[in-house]
């Protein structure tokens, strides 16, 4: 048996933070034992200090919990992790404050992602990226500390499949994906519900980078130092991101070539695919889904309704798998944007890192 891990949670009165809640409240391996926000919640109860906008009512364990600012004292000092879901504007600063007071962050932000000695890892595809932290560990002087960050939410999704082809069939060189994003994937309020409602809002400020760039990131590798990260080379991709009336699921429509030549048929990505296990599956991490990649038949699924749940929000879900006129495969996936695509992420990146030993 692990111990049982007292777990920190930064932005606790959001709605990431809320989802990291509701999952630690559940969850045999942790013990919510700190919640951070901003100054003006500060010393209220949690139950008094937040707006709470999950579907499942607030645990009754953290109704009178007294929330702390994000400051690495106090009870954030005896945490074994902490997890970040602060906004960007705020989010570099208060992380970088906890990275050097030797606590481990595990943070939903963008602001450190892009770093070279900063894992950013998809829990179902580069777990392997790790292995950097004994070198961030040595370059900030920590003991325990150290910090990883998540991708971004439709980066989450899109991902997985992309990993499961590129072990099988070799370099992937040119991708480009759609996405159709989930209002949640914004926060609280988001976006204005004259915007949104009857409508598609095709611009998601920063979102096509973002997804262009980490997509490389999470698919490279390390150089042989272990020291930096190195990006994925020959391939390329083309991110359209859009905004739907959807509470929940990020859909997204893939197009894929391959280097190989002949390409894959779609009864052999299917398989391949539908065989997807990860390091997550194989150490028996509490929150990994049965099946990493559920691949659906019917003709009309994904849809975000029905399938944003499958293996409790972890599991990424294809269907439409089908030969492409312009590349090779062309594919529909679904990833739930707050769990996988977020605070799951976390929660099961922090899984993993007891098991190889990181936490101590």
């Amino acid at each position: 048996m692990t111990r049982v891990l007292k777990a920190g949670i930064l932005g606790a009165t959001g709605t990431v933070g809320q989802r990291f809640i509701l999952l630690l409240s559940q969850h045999p391996g942790f013990e919510i034992h700190a919640l951070g926000a901003s100054p003006r919640s500060a010393g209220r109860t949690y139950a008094k200090a937040t707006k709470w906008k999950m579907s499942q009512a607030m645990p009754a364990s953290v109704h009178n919990h007294i929330v702390q600012t994000c400051e690495p004292i106090n009870a954030f000092k005896e945490c074994d992790v902490v997890f970040s879901g602060l906004d960007a504007d705020v989010a570099g600063d208060i992380e970088m404050a906890f990275l050097k007071a030797d606590l481990a962050i595990f943070s939903n932000a963008k602001n450190y992602r892009t770093n070279e000695d900063v894992p950013l890892i998809v829990p179902l595809v580069n777990s392997s990226h790790f292995d950097l932290l004994p070198f961030q560990r040595s370059k900030h002087q920590l003991n325990k500390g150290f910090i990883v960050t998540n991708a971004n939410c439709s980066t989450s999704g899109l991902v997985v499949p992309l990993k499961a082809l590129q072990d099988a069939f070799g370099p992937l060189s040119r991708i480009i994906v759609t996405t159709m994003q989930a209002v949640s994937g914004a926060g609280y309020p988001g976006v204005a519900s004259l915007d949104i409602l009857d409508n598609v809002v095709p611009f998601i400020g920063g979102e096509e980078p973002k997804m262009e760039w980490e997509t490389l990131k999470i698919l490279g590798g390390l150089n042989q130092e272990a020291s930096a990260f190195e990006l994925l080379k020959g391939t390329k991709v083309s991110a359209t991101c859009n905004r739907v009336p959807v509470i929940d699921g990020h859909t997204e429509c893939v197009s894929v070539e391959f280097e190989r030549r002949p390409a894959p048929s779609v009864e052999e990505v299917i398989k391949v695919l539908e065989a997807y296990r990860t390091e997550a599956q194989e150490l028996g991490c509490y929150s990994a889904p049965e099946q990493a990649i559920m691949v659906t038949r019917e003709e009309d699924r994904p849809q975000p309704r029905l399938d944003r749940d499958n293996g409790n929000g972890y599991s990424v879900t294809v269907g439409r798998v089908r030969e492409c006129n312009v590349f090779d495969i062309k594919f529909t996936l679904l990833v739930h944007n707050t769990v996988l695509g977020a605070a799951g992420s976390g929660v099961l990146l922090a899984e993993l890192a007891q098991k190889k030993g990181l936490i101590v």
